[in-house]
């Protein structure tokens, strides 16, 4: 099968839930909506398939107890996905968006993935009144060498050239359709998992959302390093409000040397689970149990 036998396929909901369109600070964005009770907000990853079906569990789960919205990140699901300036304000002021949106004048309960909880954190380091508790599942900015990152905010680690290698026209979309291969998603989710097993649902709503008109814009700032905060410990630290950390032991994101001054501080919770980099997806009942026993003391 080709490239181009993939190029616009239909794209379900990522979630049985109402779906819901507005215009922010972040431009055209959709979000899903279900339950009844005290907000919680969630964001997906940010990656070359990234989706709401990444915290599908999540989102079912506490959908019978809260109000869960969970937000398409913009160049993902059915928000823009237009050839546009993706950068860290971009993302941060999407969170803002969706807080502005749903959440009225409370302050929210909100949970990250992976990259997305650099955003998280930068929102709620400039908004803190507006956050409750964060989650962050298996974030970045704690791996090896992370106490350097504390350069003026602002500064990220794009590398511009790569960025302006993997744009060029004459190959941007072909270059991305190979990067986005059944075999190439299903190898980058056994690394994520840590294992030969995953989730094939997963993999199947990838496939779909990968192969979306302009679905290449966003992975390829993502590539290029251009979403990753060079001030991202300074941000972590200003936090003040509880803070939960679950991670992974198994698979390509399970480093988290650097975590030590988080698991020794008063409002941050540093929990490993032994899953890969998606804990809500192997280890369910203890999860949900520990953010259960987390969203209650927060």
């Amino acid at each position: 099968m080709t490239v181009s036998d993939y190029d616009t396929p239909d794209l379900p909901p990522a979630v049985d839930a109402e779906r819901v369109e507005f215009e922010g600070r972040a431009g055209r964005q959709s979000y899903y909506r279900d339950g009844e009770g005290a907000p919680l907000l969630l964001f997906h990853s940010i990656n070359a398939a990234g989706s709401v079906f990444e915290v599908k569990p999540i989102f079912e789960y506490f959908r019978e107890t809260r109000c869960v919205y969970a937000s398409d990140l913009p160049g993902f699901g059915f928000s823009d996905r237009g050839d546009r300036d993706y950068s860290v304000r971009l993302y941060t002021d999407a969170v803002h968006d969706l807080v502005d949106q749903v959440a009225g004048d409370a302050p929210v309960d909100a949970l990250a993935l992976s990259l997305s909880s650099e955003f998280l954190a930068r929102a709620a380091s400039e908004r803190p009144e507006r956050f409750r508790s964060l989650t962050l599942v298996t974030p970045t900015g704690f791996s090896r060498g992370a106490d350097q990152l504390r350069a003026p905010e602002g500064m990220t680690r794009e590398m511009r050239w790569l960025y302006k290698v993997l744009t060029v026209p004459l190959w941007r979309k072909g270059l991305y359709g190979q990067l986005v291969r059944p075999g190439v998603i299903r190898y980058f989710l056994k690394r994520t998992w840590g294992a030969d097993t995953f989730d094939e649902a997963l993999a199947a709503y990838d496939d779909l959302t990968t192969h979306q008109p302009g679905a290449e814009n966003a992975p390829y700032a993502f590539l290029s390093g251009k979403l990753f905060s060079r001030d991202i410990r300074n941000v972590y630290e200003t936090l003040q409000m509880p803070v939960w950390l679950p991670h992974g032991t198994r698979g390509d994101f399970k480093d988290f040397r650097e975590a030590d001054w988080a698991r020794a501080a008063d409002n941050w919770r540093v929990q490993a689970f032994e899953s890969g980099a998606l804990p809500h997806f192997e280890v369910s009942d203890t999860f949900f149990a520990a953010a259960e026993a987390f969203l209650a003391q927060a």
